[in-house]
């Protein structure tokens, strides 16, 4: 007799519960429902919290200096960055389509705010925010989650190691101890950051990025689950203030989160926001959905659920501008903490946001002098371990073409935007792909291989309709990248009587194949040449009829199969016809 042990792994019941909640609903409908939180959500942790509570507290401790440093980034300050961590992460954590996702301010995001905060000021980026998560709701509610499957790998292994370059290079003033860099791009800023610490030659604050930088990155490999990075920013801290090196510090922060506000900007200044909050909202699905597949690839037996995905975030985002947040998305590499410290549930990525709330309550004051280079070495560890190199390896040699997308959008992200570059790259991707299948279509003569009852005749009847009557099998696709490849050639032909099409094996018809295959069966019948169709597929009938590209005569010559097309042929040529042999 089988016994059920009520002592049953948590892990395994929980996994199912939330691979049930958070699938989406069968055939692929939305409903309110499947978006909207469960208890069966919280349940498996509530049961069994420990591993969940440790484990947002390891990602509490490892998001803390990241929090900071991509909030000073961003333009809107340390307090900005932890007001981001505490009320995006609790939100995302509770509407969220991933258990495991932790979400707060990232690199790619601070990427794109900073131009918006040169342009429009800081407080654009506050109605950005809220802009880019009214956005991702309607994304939501639309039912376009599952878009992020069809971004080719190069494009996001490109879009990767760019946005890994460009957030070194935003740390350059700080590890360089440089206070105000001049330059619209980041690549302008760090330039002219170098450019003022030749003339100025303090060691304490690179030095200091230096050694922050490679305890994360030595830690980290060698034990994992310590949190290095706050262990050496906690070091640095220390040793600035006992030695007292010339270190700019974060600076003040508010202890606490500020009163929910609105009115960031004026209502005239709404329309110029429009496009940068496209931008913030397409790179904040983007990031978020890859994280929480990425999420999905660690922890066995589970799916997130896209659509549910991009309502938690839009809602975080819409939450996170009224406490002075800026605007944020899920974070793949807290995530990965995440998983890897044995979180179960959602309830880890909420008690990360809450031990994040007790620290801006309590230990602000500490906080505030933390050196900005430590955290600068915090985020050039984080852009080492952004960049899988293997990855990259792996698709430099598959082709020249996927080398090709993946340098380019490489490119135009450090030189440019992110938002560019992934329009750029994929926009190459298509068109390689469509040269690529374009290659796959053909057009071949094939030999009419008839057998003829009357023996007597066979000869000549093979003349006549060698000489007579030819049969072309087209393959492959017939859209507006390969039509006019090869049946433009095909209207070239001359000597025949009686043209056959055989049609059976094409694999897609667009509107331009179609009408490129009007233009040749109207000049072929123009020189009097009969032509005939076989195989012919419903929907392709269907689309070449609409719009006027069949055979005059119509059903009369439009055959099923190919024989049947042969014995027809031979009753339209000529009987005093002979072969051109003879």
């Amino acid at each position: 007799m089988v016994r059920h042990d009520r002592r049953q792994p948590l892990a395994d019941r929980a996994a199912r519960t939330a691979h049930r909640a958070e699938s989406p609903s069968r055939g692929g409908q939305l409903s309110a429902r499947a978006l909207l939180p469960s208890w069966s959500d919280w349940r498996p942790g509530v049961r069994a919290p420990g591993a969940d509570l440790l484990s947002g507290l390891i990602v509490a401790l490892v998001a803390l200096p990241l929090a900071l440093g991509f909030g000073i980034s961003s333009g809107l300050g340390a307090a900005g960055g932890l007001a981001t961590a505490v009320v995006a992460g609790a939100v995302a954590a509770v509407f969220g389509g991933s258990r495991f996702q932790v979400t707060g301010p990232t690199g790619a995001m601070t990427v794109v705010l900073v131009p918006i905060v040169h342009r429009h000021g800081a407080s654009a980026v506050l109605a950005v925010g809220l802009l880019a998560g009214l956005i991702l709701v309607a994304l939501a509610v639309a039912g376009v989650g599952r878009a992020v499957r069809y971004v080719p790998a190069p494009v996001i292994e490109g879009f990767t190691a760019g946005i890994a370059v460009v957030i070194a290079l935003q740390q350059f003033p700080a590890a360089l101890g440089i206070t105000h860099a001049a330059g619209e791009k980041v690549w302008q800023s760090a330039f002219d950051a170098v450019r003022q610490y030749l003339s100025v030659a303090n060691p304490a604050p690179l030095l200091t990025a230096l050694l922050v930088a490679a305890i994360v990155l030595v830690g980290g490999r060698l034990l994992p689950r310590l949190p290095f990075a706050l262990i050496a920013v906690i070091a640095a801290t220390v040793t600035a203030r006992l030695v007292h090196l010339d270190l700019v510090p974060v600076g003040a922060i508010p202890a606490g989160l500020p009163i929910p506000t609105v009115g960031f900007v004026h209502l005239d200044q709404l329309g110029a926001l429009i496009v940068p909050a496209l931008a913030v909202a397409a790179l904040a699905a983007l990031e978020s959905l890859l994280s929480a597949t990425a999420a999905d690839a660690m922890a066995v037996g589970t799916r997130h659920n896209p659509d549910r995905e991009l309502l938690g975030q839009g809602l975080a985002n819409i939450a996170a501008p009224l406490f002075g947040g800026v605007p944020a998305t899920g974070a793949i590499a807290r995530t990965a903490v995440n998983v890897r410290s044995g979180a179960r549930t959602r309830l880890a990525a909420l008690t990360h946001a809450l031990v994040l709330a007790a620290i801006v309550y309590l230990a602000a004051p500490l906080v505030a002098d933390i050196p900005l280079a430590a955290l600068a070495g915090v985020l050039l560890a984080t852009t080492v371990r952004m960049v899988e190199t293997a990855s990259l390896a792996a698709i430099a040699r598959a082709s020249k073409g996927d080398a090709a997308i993946m340098m380019v959008t490489f490119g135009v992200t450090v030189v440019m935007d992110l938002v560019t570059a992934v329009a750029v790259g994929v926009g190459v991707a298509v068109l390689l792909a469509l040269r690529s299948v374009a290659k796959e279509a053909r057009l071949q003569q094939v030999p009419l291989d008839l057998p003829v009852d009357d023996t007597e005749h066979l000869t000549e009847e093979h003349a006549l309709l060698h000489d007579h009557i030819v049969a072309y099998r087209i393959e492959g696709p017939l859209f507006f990248a390969a039509a006019h490849r090869f049946l433009l050639e095909l209207a070239e032909i001359s000597d025949v009587h009686v043209v056959i099409l055989r049609m059976s094996r094409i694999t897609a018809l667009d509107t331009t194949g179609a009408l490129v295959l009007a233009d040749v069966i109207g000049k072929l019948e123009r020189r009097h040449i009969t032509v005939l169709m076989s195989g012919l597929r419903a929907d392709h009938r269907r689309r070449l009829a609409a719009i006027g590209a069949m055979p005059t005569g119509g059903d009369e010559r439009i055959f099923t199969h190919t024989r049947d097309a042969i014995v027809h042929a031979r009753g339209c040529v000529p009987r005093n016809v002979t072969s051109s042999r003879e």
